[in-house]
């Protein structure tokens, strides 16, 4: 997907007012208040609102797909987790404004598309945690008694819970340094421990 810098700038100062106002203060007037650009400037650009968020949520998708594509698939699969959850954040911390729209329960009520797009992208994610997770299974390192599609369900909510806690902080607190603790925490959960 290739987006014009123009385009770029448009989506990310609607992050930055999803952020601040949630997606009912997001309105084609306020985001060219917000850029100092005329309405029909906008228009140039997209066609709506929804033409807007779908363009960020794809961006974010293609983005975040690059980032799982180039992590390598080791032989420790505790590493591999930890790995995937710090490149996400890390991504997530220089662009606060897009982990808002992706863990944003607003934006899934938008419209049906959003939500499509939306449940693309926590599906994709879900899908790379779940081949880590049944690696460490079928390894014997992590339990089976649960389903790894249940552990990969309880890993991503946890996740966004602790990003709405950082953005509801104004991501003020170390996001990287809490991540890596809820990885830990959920490493020693996972853990096949021998009786």
């Amino acid at each position: 997907m290739e987006i014009k810098p123009r385009q770029l700038e448009i989506i990310e100062a609607t992050g930055k007012i999803l952020t601040q106002s949630g997606v009912n203060g997001l309105t084609i007037k306020r985001l060219a208040d917000e850029m100092n650009f005329s309405e029909s400037a906008i228009y140039r650009h997209f066609e709506s609102k929804e033409d807007i968020i779908l363009t960020l949520l794809k961006y974010l998708t293609q983005n975040i797909s690059v980032i799982l594509d180039k992590i390598p698939c080791t032989s420790d699969a505790d590493e591999d987790l930890k790995t995937v959850f710090r490149r996400i954040t890390v991504y997530f911390k220089e662009n606060p404004y897009f982990a808002v729209a992706v863990f944003s329960e607003g934006l899934l009520d938008e419209s049906l598309r959003v939500r499509d797009t939306i449940m693309n992208l926590v599906g994709m994610m879900t899908r790379h945690l779940l081949s880590i997770i049944e690696r460490g299974q079928q390894e014997n390192k992590f339990i089976t008694t649960i389903v790894a599609g249940d552990l990969a369900q309880i890993v991503l909510a946890t996740y966004k819970q602790l990003m709405f806690t950082w953005r509801f902080q104004n991501f003020e607190f170390n996001i990287t340094k809490s991540v890596d603790k809820m990885t830990d925490t959920f490493l020693l959960i996972l853990k096949n421990h021998p009786d």
